[in-house]
């Protein structure tokens, strides 16, 4: 899309002059700049809103100040610190490529969109954003708020996720992006995009875009960008087997680094049509006690996990344990380890029935509820949808 000097210009032009007087300048991460917190910042921005990343980088930057300091971590330590933020992959993505720039860049960020892009995480949109924010140089930027205003303005038909309309917004993004002020630029387009450009209900009266944009004209702001065309969720349904020794400790597995919650620590899993006591006795030893809670639905972004926790009581511990990624997770005294959610929630749901919780703690908190109470309740916390028991 071919667009003359002067609309370009004028289009930057208003973007700016609104950041000038309404853009965001107080965020965490947009004080002492450096490559590093940019870098950082911009990966958990990715699919999650300012909100929820603030405590997050804050305390990311905390114990990992420096990209040295990211890289020499363990990467148990760098999932634990991630627990609750999701898409996990973004985590060991972000320890990886912080090994690189130590060992390959000796601790300094390359400058250019397309060093940073072979990076382990980095995409165009995230290099563009370190390039224009960090070292204040021309780079595009197309995370979803920049699509959004984009797509609207000028009418741009189809979902973003197609290459063909991801091509034609990167034309015009390249467009548009000055040659002076570029950082500022880049923070004003995904301000806009979160403050003013929303989803639904978008403040149109006070967009500076509002003079030329093809979808306020239209009336339908709303119509753009395309939405993802819709396909059912597959379904998958697993036990959770939440097994406690005699001490009161529980057992925890150590995932692989690939797939679903990769490297992060969780309980054995079992399909939900096999005999979870018969199970445990085979490859644990002797069982005290059974408790199976009501089920609960994670959905993930591909397909919706159904989970049956079964509170399993060891008669002993086991002596020998063929796993070799394994871990007697004392509740009250927990270690720095890299939680999947649900199983952080059922963690926190099992020590208010631990028998060994403190006088203390035990009188600051309301008598603790039936398992299956329990378990209703971890639904409710994490907005997942209750389904039935299995037959």
């Amino acid at each position: 899309m071919s667009l003359d000097l002067s609309s370009r210009a004028d289009f930057s032009r208003r973007v700016l002059k609104w950041f000038d007087q309404h853009g965001r300048k107080h965020l965490p991460w947009q004080q002492n700049i450096t490559a590093y917190r940019v870098w950082l910042s911009e990966i958990m921005l990715q699919q999650t809103q300012v909100t929820t990343v603030i405590p997050y980088f804050e305390r990311f930057t905390a114990r990992f100040p420096t990209v040295e300091a990211l890289a020499a971590a363990p990467i148990d330590e760098v999932l634990h610190l991630w627990t609750g933020l999701g898409y996990y992959a973004r985590a060991r993505n972000l320890h990886k490529c912080a090994q690189t720039i130590v060992a390959q860049y000796g601790g300094e960020f390359p400058a250019s969109v397309s060093e940073l892009s072979e990076l382990s995480g980095i995409g165009r949109s995230t290099a563009g954003a370190i390039v224009s924010i960090a070292f204040q140089k021309r780079a595009a930027i197309l995370d979803g708020n920049v699509k959004r205003v984009l797509a609207r303005y000028h009418a741009v038909e189809g979902w973003p996720g197609q290459s063909d309309v991801v091509a034609q917004l990167w034309e015009i993004a390249e467009n548009y992006t000055p040659k002076t002020r570029a950082n500022h630029y880049t923070q004003a387009m995904m301000d806009m995009g979160a403050t003013l450009c929303t989803r639904s209900k978008p403040k149109c009266e006070q967009c500076p875009l509002r003079e030329g944009c093809v979808a306020y004209a239209q009336g339908n702001p709303q119509d753009y960008p395309g939405k993802k065309p819709k396909k059912a969720l597959p379904e998958k349904n697993v036990q959770l087997l939440m097994l406690r020794n005699p001490a009161g400790d529980l057992l925890l597995q150590q995932r692989p680094a690939q797939g679903i919650w990769g490297g992060l620590w969780s309980f054995p899993e079992l399909a939900l049509d096999e005999d979870a006591q018969a199970y445990v006795e085979d490859k644990f030893g002797a069982v005290a006690q059974v408790e199976e809670w009501n089920s609960y639905r994670h959905t993930f972004s591909h397909y919706h996990l159904d989970i049956t926790p079964v509170l399993i009581q060891l008669a002993k511990t086991p002596a020998v344990i063929g796993e070799a990624a394994i871990h007697w997770y004392n509740p009250h005294q927990p270690d720095a380890l890299g939680l999947a959610a649900p199983v952080k929630k059922l963690l926190e749901k099992l020590a208010q029935l631990d028998p060994r919780a403190s006088p203390a703690s035990a009188a600051s908190t309301k008598t603790p509820k039936s398992p299956k109470a329990a378990s209703a309740t971890i639904a409710k916390s994490a907005k997942t949808k209750p389904i039935n028991k299995r037959q």
